[in-house]
């Protein structure tokens, strides 16, 4: 898959995201402003329980929101072999068993898979651990991360 398809199809999983957080978000808020649930004592709790989840979901679906946005304004560049990878970069990673990985190099939404098998992609940020130690680094670079008492070793197979 390229990158101009990978593109769209993560605005377009954002677009159902966003739909499922909003629906979510209105079911809260309905339960949240329920007469049912209004306390009728100190110990009941499940018209305030109702109104943290809503304030949560309404979080969530403004999270979602700007993530698209962000994807739907990326301008998509091809690897640079001057300036090392960036923002919008397509990265396949090698572990020291050879299992491979591919990444997107993305403003938000990490954690997202597109794909599956081969053919999967994982949205990272340059905020994360791993997308701090890409940034800048070029084909056939070595990127060690150390997370806790665990150390990584990946080499960088391809980038577009």
């Amino acid at each position: 898959m390229n990158k101009t398809e990978l593109l769209a199809r993560i605005v377009e999983r954002l677009g159902i995201d966003l739909d499922v957080a909003q629906r979510a978000a209105q079911t809260a808020y309905e339960a949240a402003t329920a007469e049912e649930n209004i306390a009728e004592n100190k110990y009941d709790t499940l018209g305030l329980e109702a109104s943290y989840l809503a304030t949560g979901q309404a979080r969530r679906m403004e999270e979602i929101r700007r993530s698209r946005v962000a994807y739907q304004q990326l301008q998509v560049r091809d690897y640079d072999p001057e300036a090392g990878i960036q923002l919008s970069n397509l990265v396949l990673l090698a572990d020291e068993h050879d299992r491979q990985q591919r990444l997107f190099l993305g403003p938000e939404a990490a954690g997202l898979k597109m794909g599956e098998g081969d053919a999967l992609v994982t949205v990272i940020t340059p905020r994360s651990p791993l997308g701090q130690h890409l940034m800048g680094k070029f084909e056939g670079d070595e990127v060690v991360l150390v997370l806790g008492n665990s150390r990584q070793v990946y080499e960088i197979i391809e980038v577009c």
